[in-house]
């Protein structure tokens, strides 16, 4: 996942995009580059590292311009590596977010026509693309267009010619989103970026061009016709925003998932593959945890079956001595906690630790309890967790055993691509049209008594902490079953505009998810459909991006923005629900 920023106006691009860039930085930070159009020419900056760390003047200025700041996907980290990348003949510049899958494929191409390549990037390819359009006689936006026909995998990029004025975006997949000022437009992954000098945007949708020159123009690429965008107002502060200072700790970390499942993922790949070694040669593994970390661990079950076909026990950590007759100094215990300090977890390993067991636990608090009484840990790198439920550090625990599933497998490249465009996804939904839509959900049903949540396979797992997030925050009575089971006794307790939410993923589950639905629904329910498609089913829709594996990150972000909105619709406080704690230290 990777910062973009472009700017086209009066002032001195350079300060724009240097700025912007710090604020985009959560999105890769090995290295950055900046292009400006400088009279005639391209002039541009490469430097590997942080751009936090550089503080001196551009040696070059204009008023338009594009930056990036890079997590390495293709190609190792670099100055040659580093966004922006360029034509042969230097009159194209790009910044570029995504993974191309059949760069290799069109680079061949372009080398037997006599293109030089200067990076290992796939984003090189895109530059020399349409610089190859542009020499077959079409317009620039025309050879950008074209070009971006010619790419497989989802990606975002920004496109500036040393020949004209325009800046040129595409999005397939990663999130582009346009300010827009008085007389200046900026164009960035994140809002963040450019919110110092407008809260006015515009969202560039999938498969859509945008072309800025003295106005903006958007274009449908698959319908090849003008669309119209509408001009949102943010209704944000920008002390707020840039010191990350929300009204309460829960929505400030939900939103902070759009950086801390990159973070989780963020693994040295040896420490990762030790550890899926680990789990290959175990005489039995046990996966544990308490609450969210329990259905965490539930879910790890289902994904190192499907991803690896491989079998491990999921136990709530509060049950596990109960298996103390199965342990031997052959068997895996994998253990999962927040804090690393729950008294329940750290009971199961001493009696792990009793029959020579080995420990590993994924964490995100160095030098815990259980880090220290573990043989091996691995943090999720979610940084600190303040309000009572958990949010961004579920996500990271869930991309992480996704992750070790695929380690597995030995397909660890394979689930790096779909963790990175699952960040990439959970940036763009986490928008404020986003979040006023779920909120107008939370507005229908906060009176209600109870609300059911339904899921199979891997979201299973997710209905039953959907209902965690839901009970501990707003105190609304919420249960999660798997959807086969509705059939035999928790059907009988709907009634009457009874909301049930159904987490359906675009997977073999799909078409039973939504019969269990209809279930309910031919009863009198109220059905909230979690899904990447609408349905007939369905009373109130929300989209979720279609993301295979990885569907439990994203179908329980949904929940927890509805679970924090019916908690202050109910004058409840999210952050320090009542009876609970964040770190539970006493079984």
């Amino acid at each position: 996942m990777c910062g973009i920023i472009g700017y086209k106006g009066f002032r001195n691009a350079g300060d724009i995009l240097v700025k912007g860039l710090k604020k985009l930085e959560y999105r890769g930070y090995d290295s950055w580059g900046i292009a400006i159009k400088n009279k005639e020419r391209l002039s541009f900056i490469k430097k590997i590292g942080k751009i936090k760390d550089f503080n001196e003047e551009l040696e070059f200025s204009g008023n338009l311009g594009i930056g990036h700041t890079r997590w390495a996907t293709t190609g190792k980290v670099s100055e040659t590596n580093a966004h922006p990348h360029f034509s042969c003949d230097k009159k194209i510049a790009l910044v570029h977010n995504g993974i191309i899958e059949n760069y290799q494929e069109l680079k061949r191409k372009l080398m037997d026509k006599g293109h030089e390549f200067y990076s290992e990037t796939d984003t090189e390819v895109i530059a020399h693309l349409i610089e190859d359009n542009i020499d077959s006689g079409l317009l620039l936006e025309d050879s950008v267009k074209k070009a971006a026909e010619e790419l497989k995998g989802r990606s975002a990029f920004v496109v500036i010619s040393k020949d004209n004025d325009k800046i040129i975006a595409i999005r397939n997949g990663s999130p582009l989103i346009i300010g827009v000022g008085d007389n200046e437009y900026f164009i960035a992954s994140d809002i963040p970026a450019f919110l110092e000098y407008t809260n006015k945007v515009m969202y560039l949708d999938d498969n859509e061009m945008a072309i800025i020159n003295n106005k903006i123009e958007f274009y449908s690429l698959i319908q090849n016709k003008k669309v119209k965008k509408r001009l949102i107002e943010i209704d944000w502060d920008t002390k707020q925003a840039e010191r990350g200072s929300y009204p309460h700790f829960m929505i400030k970390e939900i939103m902070e998932q759009k950086e801390t499942i990159r973070n989780a993922i963020n693994q040295n790949d040896k420490d990762l593959l030790k550890i899926a070694d680990s789990i290959k040669n175990a005489f039995g593994t046990f996966i544990i945890g308490c609450g969210t970390a329990g259905k965490v661990a539930l879910t790890a079950q289902y994904l190192f079956s499907i991803i690896a076909n491989k079998h491990i026990n999921s136990i709530f950590a509060s049950e596990f001595p109960n298996y103390h007759h199965f342990l031997t100094d052959k068997t895996l215990v994998i253990a999962i906690s927040q804090s690393g300090e729950t008294a329940d977890v750290l009971e199961a390993i001493k009696t792990a630790r009793e029959k020579q067991a080995k420990i590993i636990s994924i964490l995100n608090v160095y030098g815990s309890s259980m880090m220290r009484q573990s043989h091996e840990s691995i943090m999720i790198n979610a940084g600190p967790e303040k309000a009572v439920a958990s949010t961004k550090a579920t996500t990271a625990q869930l991309a992480l055993v996704t992750l070790l599933a695929y380690a597995c497998a030995n397909k660890l490249e394979e689930g790096k691509r779909l963790l990175i465009e699952t960040a990439s996804q959970v940036n763009d939904m986490l928008n404020p049209r986003y979040e006023d839509y779920i909120k107008t959900l939370a507005e229908k049903i906060c009176n209600q008594e109870n609300i059911y949540i339904i899921g199979r396979s891997l979201n299973y797992p997710m209905a039953l902490e959907a209902a965690i997030k839901i009970q501990e925050v707003s105190y609304i009575h919420a249960e999660g079953f798997a959807g086969g089971e509705l059939k035999h006794g928790p059907l009988a307790l709907i009634g009457k505009n009874t909301p049930c939410i159904a987490l359906v993923a675009n997977d073999e589950t799909k078409d039973e998810i939504l019969v269990n639905a209809n279930e309910v629904k031919v009863r009198g329910g109220f059905i909230i459909g979690i899904s990447p498609e609408n349905n007939s089913i369905f009373d109130y829709w929300i989209k979720v991006p279609d993301i295979n594996n990885a569907s439990p990150i994203v179908n329980i972000i949904p929940i927890q923005i509805l679970a924090y909105h019916l908690a202050l619709l109910r004058g409840c406080d999210p952050d320090y629900p009542r009876s609970l704690a964040k770190s539970v230290t006493v079984k």
